[in-house]
């Protein structure tokens, strides 16, 4: 390929000449003629003057044009359609001010010969045109004519942002808001709760039980009157009617929490757009129809509304996946004039794109529109009613819990139905209604029916309590799952790090200027030296970064050089601070000033003439061609430093004069190369410069034959012979809480790799700060914290890594190969030059480990390398914030997107956003997580520690006197009310840091575990014994009558049985501080002062236990005039018995596992 060369001496000109001057702008006169320059001038002078008439006019003159016009122009999706709308817009246009009507009407006749050129109907083209470049660039004029004509709204300034003209637009042409899905009435939640099983059986029991007592159980004969015989049943049916309200209240609260997090969602969701000349960041409610959006592969996720392709066409194209609307898979390539709807995504390329439709008058705003409005849509996805495993495990638990009621009922039934019918010789059918009356209640009793009630409190607390922790989670499940995280696969940048990065060293002209004074510019320092490169050169520098950068990034510095502002990628950020205070003049003046990049003015027209190529993962670079205005091209190149130096085979020397570009031959390749060495042990990131000059006809589409990008494909020849320019070393500092957030981790049992596209020795510096590697990760005898010098695979390469878990076949198909990975894993903490097909390596390959069932790895492993391998599946938590961690982040078992860096392809496809972009937010969620699993069981140690008492003493008592000494309506009291109120009691409970010091949590063992169980079997044999011991002693003691007499002979309520009701309550209210406590804990009441609700509801319910006992009467079946003082304090004392047991069942159990020699339970 025949290049022209432009020497050293050359830069200064070629910097001038290559920014080029538009050529004189071609008159009206011209305006038919058919070259397609003049197409674009002229078509530019019609807007443009347009534009001016338009202006002049007040800013809320009407719209030449509906909502429903260009609601239709995106449902098309024609060129015939777009000029329909122009032709009718043009139309309608507005009056100028005075003496501009024929001005004005020539426009018109322009714009409508534009119209008519590019068809206002279907087939009214010739199909040869539509295949020209003179269609092309009459859809580029009609596009930019709607948006400055039409829409007033100029493609390079964007709308104003005075709020007057935004809310002017939003009521032209609505709002870019749906109305939301129909929330569910508290009726329709009421009843939808009554459909439980359980309820429906109390619903019955509380009916018969009226209709017994009143009819069949009141002997009208003897003299006997109904009086408050119906208040046992009427206080069944109310305890079931505020079950259901409280069931019903918590799900309509759950509907207005699934509404907020949709809002939080949507702020986290920001588009760039264009107001007065400015990119602006702004959620999708906040976009009008006229503004200008901003778009990119990089950092644009779904396109928020219907918009118009604007031109000229940006180097590179851009490329939709439409598959959401179209369900294709193929990517669709965009032009100047084409419609790119709502709802797709950018993947390949960037753009501008002016908004035509939002909200209801876009396509993808019309479907969700009739979504809503459907009666029988359902599994839409907005309830969040998907049960999580820990709630399906949980409802197993009850099922089975369920099974052992019925048995026990069951058995009830028939043992009193033979003992009243077949040796007592009863005979009255109330007796039956009785037994049946008992049987249910047992039944009642048995099933925890507070158990889903506890898990959806449970969660919605922890998540609730977690977005004030910078953790917004969008799945519940991801609560529960990140208790049990073993893994934590992190990136550096932004998560590890502050994302606030700075240019703090550079190598160019064979100098190494680092700066280490903080306060000081790295350009400042470079300029203060003695050996400071030349103004040419850094006059070089500044226009190779300010070319090669993408837009979106943008950053304001002060006189001193700190960064005030920016916006975009940070590395960009950093480089564009530097330039803007190395060379003459600001980034923003070069862009704007440079043809074949700037985007603004008249020189817009020629950005078509420059060449971008994108940076991406495979590639680790990006590039971008502009012509010089002698001929020919020069291409900027910026990438990481190891690959854009091998791309190098020329150099600029120190004095560059003359011809001074010279070979780099090997011994100056290695002193670069030691310099980038030295700036990654210092950890920072190391960047290459470089540049080439390229001959008219270029084919940038060419392949390199002998060069491969970093994923093995082929190189673009433009992209190589470089003529290597400087090497520029960032500093991205570590977040001061991250070593003693990873410190956390490793006491909690989780691994932890960080997952970067640094250099090796970057990465092993800030792991190595951030205390992912310790000491023991180094060889023996090593001192430097080198890459070299670690232990075999603690860290590796991307390619190292593919090439060892990856089998080639003779076909070249690749298999995943898990021994290998097995081999890697336990060891890794680190890789280097990653890409995120390695993270979902990574991912898939923790997942299907079974390596823990390999009892002789895990000791070997243990016994050379110190290594624990978890006795259970990984689980992965992955972090993410680019659209390609999109798969890997869907792969792990919980993903983390970055809320301020990342892309919103990448929250879509999270289960928690992290707000704040910071590690420690992570460590947080997994405290969170642990304490859901802790919330739960604690709530099941208490709840089937009552269900035991209860069960064995209404059966106990069914047999001993036909009947239970706990009334219905009491243990509904005890097993709805109470444990309702317990289920959020203990729900409220706060995570503590002891919940970081144990393993995590083993998703493959029960959920109750043996100290769980000694608890509960501890307390309900405690519990018995004291309600036994009432029962069948208390009239001898206490000198008070049987309960039996009192109630069966003398039809009253009993002092007996009411005192037996007082003390089991009690002892459930004591218990539930015990409850707190899992592992053995003998300070049962550490932290519960700080837990305000916990003490607020066991004082609440202490308070209604003394009223339902003084005052409730035949309602509570308790004795008229409540209990004396006496029996209240013995009731609390049985009550407060339970906190001693607490502790000798602790002494117990540890005296048995130290007879067993077995290690205690964490």
């Amino acid at each position: 390929m025949e290049e022209k060369s432009v020497g050293p001496l050359e830069i200064e000109s070629g910097l001038a000449k290559d920014v080029g001057t538009t050529p004189p702008r071609p008159g009206l006169a011209e305006m038919v003629a058919s070259s397609l320059r003049s197409i674009q001038s002229v078509g530019s002078a019609i807007v443009n003057a347009v534009f001016t008439k338009v202006a002049a006019n007040p800013w809320n003159a009407p719209f030449a044009i509906t909502p429903k016009d260009l609601g239709d122009l995106s449902t098309e999706r024609t060129h015939w359609a777009l000029g329909l709308v122009l032709d009718k817009a043009s139309r309608n246009l507005p009056p100028t001010l005075p003496g501009q009507e024929e001005d004005l009407q020539n426009a018109k006749i322009r714009i409508q010969s534009l119209a008519k050129r590019i068809g206002t109907s279907e087939g009214g083209v010739d199909e040869k045109y539509l295949k020209s470049e003179a269609h092309k660039h009459d859809m580029e004029l009609a596009a930019n004519a709607l948006a400055t004509v039409v829409l007033r709204s100029k493609p390079e300034e964007g709308i104003s942002n005075e709020k007057s003209d935004i809310d002017f637009r939003r009521e032209s042409f609505g709002t870019n808001a749906i109305t939301p899905k129909k929330l569910d009435s508290f009726l329709k939640l009421c009843w939808e709760a009554v459909q439980d099983f359980v309820l429906i059986m109390l619903i019955v029991l509380g009916i018969i039980g009226i209709v017994v007592e009143t009819t069949i159980g009141v002997d009208e004969a003897a003299g006997e009157k109904c009086g408050h015989c119906w208040l046992e049943g009427a206080a069944i049916l109310t305890a079931v009617l505020i079950v259901v309200l409280v069931s019903a209240t918590i799900d309509y609260r759950k509907q207005y929490a699934f509404v907020r997090l949709t809002r939080s969602l949507y702020e986290t969701n920001t588009k760039m757009v264009v107001r007065d000349g400015r990119q602006l960041s702004v959620i999708d409610d906040e976009i009008v129809v006229g503004d200008i959006l901003s778009v990119n592969a990089h950092n644009q996720a779904s396109i928020p509304a219907d918009c118009v392709v604007l031109g000229p066409p940006i180097s590179g194209g851009l490329r939709m996946d439409e598959a959401s609307l179209t369900g294709e898979s193929v990517l669709i390539a965009k032009n100047p004039g084409d419609i790119v709807l709502s709802g797709t995504t950018v993947v390949q390329g960037s753009g501008k794109l002016l908004v035509i439709a939002v909200g209801i008058n876009s396509v993808a705003g019309k479907i969700k529109a009739r979504v809503y409005e459907a009666s029988d849509h359902e599994g839409d996805g907005l309830d969040g009613d998907a049960k999580s495993p820990l709630f399906v495990k949980l409802e197993a638990l009850a099922k089975r819990i369920g099974m052992a009621g019925t048995a026990a009922a069951l058995l009830s039934l028939v043992v009193n139905c033979i003992r009243g019918f077949a040796i007592q010789k009863l005979t009255a059918g109330d007796v039956l209604i009785e037994y049946i009356v008992v049987a249910i209640t047992v039944l009642a009793v048995a099933v925890p029916e507070g158990l889903p009630l506890a898990v959806t409190l449970a969660l919605a607390f922890s998540s609730a309590k977690m977005m004030k922790d910078q953790n917004l989670v969008k799945t519940l499940d991801a609560c529960e799952t990140m208790g049990c995280a073993t893994t934590i696969c992190t990136d550096k940048t932004g998560t590890l790090t502050t994302n606030k990065m700075t240019a703090r060293a550079m190598y160019i002209n064979g100098t190494d200027f680092s700066c280490t004074d903080p306060a000081v510019a790295l350009a400042d320092f470079v300029k203060s030296t003695e050996d400071r490169p030349n103004d040419r050169m850094m006059e070089l520098v500044s226009k190779l970064i300010s070319i090669n950068t993408m837009d979106e990034t943008t950053v304001d510095i002060d006189p001193s050089g700190k960064i005030m502002a920016s916006t975009g990628n940070p590395t960009e950020v950093a480089l564009l601070a530097l330039a803007s205070t190395l060379g003459p003049t600001t980034y923003r003046d070069i862009r704007e000033s440079t043809r074949g990049r700037s985007d603004k003015g008249e020189l817009s027209e020629f950005l078509v003439e420059g060449k971008q190529f994108q940076f991406t993962s495979a590639r680790k670079m990006m590039s971008w061609a502009v012509p010089l205005i002698q001929g020919g091209y020069r291409i900027y190149c910026k990438g990481a430093s190891e690959v854009l130096l091998a791309r190098c085979n020329h150099h600029l020397t120190k004095e560059c004069s003359g011809n001074d570009v010279v070979e780099l031959n090997d011994a100056s390749r290695q002193v670069v190369l030691g310099v980038g060495e030295l700036y990654s042990r210092r950890g920072m990131r190391t960047l290459a410069l470089a540049y080439r000059d390229l001959p008219d006809g270029v084919d940038f589409e060419a392949k390199s034959d002998s060069v491969l990008n970093a994923d093995g494909s082929e190189a673009n020849e433009v992209e190589t012979n470089l003529i290597f320019v400087a090497l520029v070393g960032i500093e991205d500092p570590l977040r001061p809480e991250v070593p003693g957030a990873i410190d956390k981790c490793y006491e909690a049992g989780i691994d932890v790799r960080m997952v970067t596209g640094d250099a090796p020795n970057t990465a092993v510096s800030i792991a190595y700060q951030a205390g992912i590697l310790k000491d023991y990760h180094f060889a023996p005898g090593t001192d430097e914290k080198i890459a070299s010098n670690l232990k075999p695979y603690v860290l590796m390469e991307g390619k190292a890594f593919r090439r060892k878990v990856y089998r080639i076949h003779d076909n070249g198909n690749k298999e995943f190969d898990q021994s290998a990975f097995d081999k890697i894993w336990p060891h890794l903490r680190v890789m280097a030059r990653s890409s995120p097909d390695d993270k979902l390596t990574l991912a898939h390959g923790l997942n299907q480990s079974t390596l823990y069932t390999d009892q002789s790895a895990c000791d070997q492993l243990k016994r050379d390398d110190n290594i624990s391998v978890f006795p259970d599946r990984q689980v992965v938590a992955m972090t993410g914030d680019g659209t390609n961690d999109a798969p890997a982040l869907k792969r792990a078992d919980i993903g983390f997107a970055m809320g301020i860096a990342g892309t919103q392809i990448a929250k879509d496809a999270a289960d928690i956003i992290l707000l704040d972009d910071n590690f420690a937010s992570i460590v947080t969620a997994a405290k969170w997580g642990r304490n859901v699993y802790a919330s739960i069981q604690k709530f099941l140690q208490f709840q089937l520690t009552v269900n035991i008492a209860a069960v064995v003493t209404a059966l106990v008592g069914s047999f001993a006197y036909a009947k239970s000494p706990l009334a219905a309506i009491q243990l509904l009291w005890v097993n709805l009310i109470m444990d309702a109120l317990a289920s959020l009691a203990l729900a409220s409970e706060p995570p503590t840091d002891e919940l970081l010091k144990r393993d995590p949590v083993n998703r493959s063992k029960s959920i109750i575990t043996t100290r769980m169980w000694w608890n509960m079997l501890g307390h309900a044999v405690y519990q018995l014994g004291v309600i036994f011991f009432i029962l069948f002693a208390g009239p001898s003691i206490w000198g008070f009558q049987p309960g039996d007499y009192v109630e069966k002979v003398l039809k009253e309520n009993s002092i007996h049985y009411t005192f037996i009701f007082n003390s089991f309550v009690w002892m459930q209210l004591f218990n539930e501080m015990n409850a707190r406590s899992l592992h053995g804990e003998f300070n049962v009441f550490r932290g519960i002062l700080k837990n305000h609700l916990f003490c607020g509801i066991v004082f609440f319910s202490a308070v209604l236990q003394v009223i339902m006992v003084e005052f409730g009467g035949d309602a509570m079946h308790v004795a008229a005039g409540g209990l004396s003082g006496e029996l209240w304090g013995y009731s609390i004392a049985f009550g407060a018995g339970s906190l001693p047991v607490q502790q000798i069942i602790n002494l117990v159990k540890r005296l048995f596992d130290s007879c067993l020699k077995k290690k205690p339970e964490p």
